[in-house]
């Protein structure tokens, strides 16, 4: 009798994995002469991504706050051969997301996919953190995705079609010390995506949820830093530069753009990440005790308090050194050296 059981267990798997790769096979998506709007689209993770896209023949349009970041990523992608529409836009503000998406449909015509990849970072302590870090992160990585995704919605439907990929994190879907403003907007964005793909599917609009663990994206040195901000840029950067524990920005922006080729719903990227989701899940009293041993590890507060120093100038013996080459060298491959 198992026999039959068993054949029968084997019979269901098997037609389950045909389905799923027919399906993937059905939402497969060409970027050829597409229109890609990426925000955050200036440095780190957004221009890897603009890089990838525009070899595979996508047509970009690219956001950020910081003009001569922008300008710079805008004149490398220009001497590449790559038309490439960019334009200063605050993720925090409605009328200036409203704007940067109505010159997109005015000089392209459409929208094909939208990249949610706008991001910022504030390290630190609870006591060092105000009501404003909380407020920035929850602007950027919720209110902005929202807005963007209200402006893309009435295009990609009238257009039967359309893909969105969210650029969530792990902190998303386990929240680490230190980062609360960052994981607390990220846990949003990522019930929103969710949610989100469920009710657009059935128009032929497929979100994507992307959840990264650590990358080497060059990121640290336009982070925020309260409290002891040298000790905190300092354990910051080298956790971005541990080989095995991170991804390249490269690799990570591969796997995104096959994500969104094929429609897929979510990805977690790293081994590590998902070791420490699949953790989180089965053993989830476990991992919050170790949590809370981390933070005993994390400074103490201090230093400058409430105010807020970037990575740049929270240098020390710690960082940069040896231990965060790898961080510091795609600081200067993906735009994030520019000094104010």
């Amino acid at each position: 009798m198992w026999k039959r059981h068993w054949k029968k267990l084997v019979g269901v798997a098997a037609g389950y994995a045909a389905l799923r790769v027919a399906m993937k096979l059905s939402r497969r998506f060409d970027f050829q002469g597409r229109v890609v709007v990426i925000t955050g689209g200036s440095r780190g993770l957004g221009l890897v991504l603009s890089r990838q896209l525009a070899d595979e023949g996508a047509k970009l349009a690219i956001c950020a706050r910081n003009e001569a970041e922008l300008e710079t990523a805008q004149n490398e992608l220009l001497e590449a051969g790559i038309p490439v529409l960019a334009q200063v836009c605050d993720m925090q503000n409605r009328d200036s997301i409203r704007h940067f998406f109505e010159t997109v449909r005015r000089d392209f015509g459409r929208i094909d996919v939208l990249i949610n990849n706008a991001g910022i970072i504030q390290v630190g302590p609870l006591n060092t953190l105000t009501h404003g870090d909380f407020e920035e992160a929850m602007n950027t990585h919720f209110w902005g995705v929202l807005h963007a995704v209200e402006e893309v919605l009435p295009v990609m439907r009238q257009q039967g079609a359309g893909r969105i990929v969210n650029i969530a994190s792990i902190g998303g879907q386990l929240a680490v010390p230190h980062l609360l403003p960052y994981s607390a907007s990220k846990f949003a964005l990522v019930g929103f995506s969710d949610g989100l793909r469920a009710e657009l599917m059935k128009e032929g609009i497929f979100v994507t949820t992307v959840c990264p663990g650590l990358m080497r994206t060059g990121s640290p040195r336009n982070a925020k830093f309260k409290g002891q901000h040298r000790a905190e840029y300092a354990w910051f950067s080298i956790s971005s530069s541990i080989p095995l524990l991170t991804m390249s920005a490269e690799r990570a922006a591969q796997k995104i753009i096959s994500a969104c080729r094929y429609g897929r719903a979510k990805m977690t990227l790293s081994l590590p990440a998902k070791l420490a989701v699949c953790a989180n899940a089965l053993a989830p009293e476990l991992i919050a005790d170790l949590m809370g041993l981390t933070n005993w590890l994390l400074p103490k507060s201090g230093g400058i308090g409430h105010h807020a120093a970037q990575g740049k100038d929270s240098s020390s013996w710690a960082s940069p050194s040896w231990l965060t080459t790898m961080t510091d060298r795609a600081a200067e491959r993906n735009n994030e050296m520019l000094v104010e």
